[in-house]
């Protein structure tokens, strides 16, 4: 235990350090257009005289400037003015965003005039010298592409995992379209766009030419996917390759920014240290809580609720508390885990104790005389309570594990991933979302918790939720589409909690404690990272 926690406090201090040097040498300046925060990199060493030019960065859905980051500070590198900025209802911007999300002239149109209204902030800047370029990641793909055909003064578009019907062959110009090469949809969008001015289309291949903004180029990154594409130092090659071509610049890429290889290994430290530090918490319950569920019990538990919750949520509002999709998550979150709290009373009412001599079921049999009495039905999942003078130290346990597994959590994200932190107008939002997920971590923990219960029990319900998604998206795709996009992010989380979780309830013996770390981890994250919508 000693030396997991040596290596990951390593592990940490190891991250920081390179994090700490990933920024050297460049100056950042913050700034607010309207209500839209801004931010500017540039080299404090390699101010090319007569000002650099300008690249405007835009995020994704659900996205932060703060996510843009190595892209910015590799073009800073390179003798480019960077700016980024949070679009509205993302990230620190606090003004709604307004229109529809499934029109182009609803939120697009509003997402590409904020996008002008920061261009012209850019080049109005003293640093800024000739040349205008944008780049923007899938949902600002499609931005930045409009916006481009748009306004002349935009010399190159850089599109990151690309999706946009208003690429034409005319425009925009001087097209880089970087896609990962798990990304095998978008890379052939970036193959269709390219076909547009070339009559071999090929990855890797640049067709037509920069004098005349024709060019275009399908570059494919290897071994990354929708967000890998935003730290593989491939990526950052591109984009500045690309740009020096555009603009003439006869200069050889130098250092791009490798900062993700180092936020892996603080967050693999964090969730590391999270293990002996378990280790800490005071014991809530002894013999262990949970339902010591059969596999008989498990699976009707776990599919009724996965095809219930959808069906029953098939009309339900996406937009629900003004949160693009994630108000709709918490209430599936809060259905599916009432449903599972139902299913398993139902089947316990109908058996509510092992036959004598029954080996089928886990948990203790007439013959085990090891728990009687009380302690016998605590581990049967009969007595809901901590043990006698456990509510004070389960009280203190949850404290102590929510503040680690949420907050120190959070606060690595905040500072170098995305924009994780609670705005005053997301706070009423989180509150309502911890309704959902408390619901159903509360139950998912007790079922898959207890004396004898069966090995992949969390791997299955863990899956059924993920069904039940997939289920709601094929139900209603034109509203939901977007759980696809973080599809991958939510079976992430489900990893990095259940070993919390885990770790919690070896350590306290009661479900409870992980379940009220984790429902407050992932209502945070709800409310912080969908975006916020106006309705107008």
């Amino acid at each position: 235990m000693i030396v997991a926690a040596l290596a990951a406090a390593a592990l940490v201090v190891a991250a920081l350090r390179m994090l700490g040097a990933a920024d050297a040498d460049i100056e950042v300046t913050r700034a607010v257009v309207g209500p839209t925060p801004v931010t500017l990199f540039q080299s404090s060493v390699d101010a090319p005289p007569g000002g650099a030019p300008v690249v405007v960065i835009a995020h994704g859905f659900a996205g932060s400037q703060q996510l843009m980051k190595p892209f910015a500070v590799s073009l800073a590198r390179n003798g480019y003015l960077a700016v980024t900025f949070d679009f509205y209802g993302h990230g620190r911007n606090l003004r709604p965003l307004g229109g529809d999300v499934t029109r182009v002239e609803g939120a697009t149109r509003n997402l590409v005039g904020q996008t002008g209204h920061v261009v012209d902030y850019a080049l109005s800047l003293p640093a800024a010298g000739e040349g205008l370029a944008v780049l923007g990641h899938s949902m600002a793909s499609d931005v930045v592409v409009r916006y481009a055909l748009a306004d002349p003064r935009v010399e190159a578009t850089i599109a990151v995992s690309m999706f946009s019907p208003a690429v034409t062959a005319a425009g925009p110009r001087n097209l880089l379209i970087i896609s990962g090469g798990y990304e095998g949809f978008l890379r052939r969008e970036a193959l269709r766009a390219v076909a547009m001015t070339a009559d071999d289309p090929q990855e890797g291949v640049t067709s037509g030419s920069f004098a005349d903004g024709s060019a275009r180029r399908a570059a494919v990154i290897p071994g990354v996917e929708h967000v890998g594409v935003l730290y593989s130092a491939g990526s950052m090659r591109e984009a500045v390759a690309w740009l020096n071509e555009v603009f003439e610049r006869d200069r050889v890429v130098t250092e791009v920014d490798r900062r993700g290889g180092a936020i892996v290994l603080l967050l693999l430290g964090i969730v590391l240290l999270a293990w002996p530090l378990s280790r800490l918490l005071p014991r809530v319950a002894s013999p262990p809580r949970g339902a010591s569920a059969a596999w008989r019990e498990l699976v009707p538990a776990g599919l009724v609720p996965a095809i219930a919750t959808p069906l029953l949520l098939w009309r339900f509002p996406p937009d629900f508390l003004s949160v693009l999709v994630g108000g709709y998550l918490a209430v599936h979150f809060g259905v599916y885990g009432l449903l599972t709290a139902c299913v398993y009373w139902w089947l316990r009412k109908r058996r509510p104790f092992p036959a004598p001599g029954d080996e089928s079921r886990p948990g203790p049999t007439a013959n085990d005389t090891s728990t009687t009495g009380p302690d016998r039905r605590a581990v049967t999942g009969h007595e809901l309570g901590p043990a006698p003078g456990g509510l004070v130290r389960g009280l203190v346990a949850t404290v102590m594990a929510t503040a680690y597994v949420a907050g120190v959590m959070a606060f690595a994200i905040d500072t170098y991933v995305t924009s994780f932190a609670v705005t005053m107008p997301r706070l009423p939002l989180m509150t309502v979302m911890l309704a959902g997920t408390l619901s159903y971590f509360l139950a998912d923990e007790w079922l898959t918790r207890g004396v004898g219960a069966p090995r992949g029990a969390r791997v299955y319900t863990r899956a059924c939720f993920l069904l039940s998604l997939g289920l709601a998206v094929a139900l209603s795709f034109e509203d939901l589409f977007f759980l696809l996009i973080i599809a991958a992010i939510i079976l992430v989380y489900f990893v990095i909690y259940g070993l919390f979780s885990g770790w919690i309830y070896r350590a306290t013996g009661h479900p409870a404690v992980g379940a009220v770390a984790s429902a407050v981890a992932f209502a945070w994250a709800l409310a912080v990272v969908f975006p916020m919508l106006s309705g107008a």
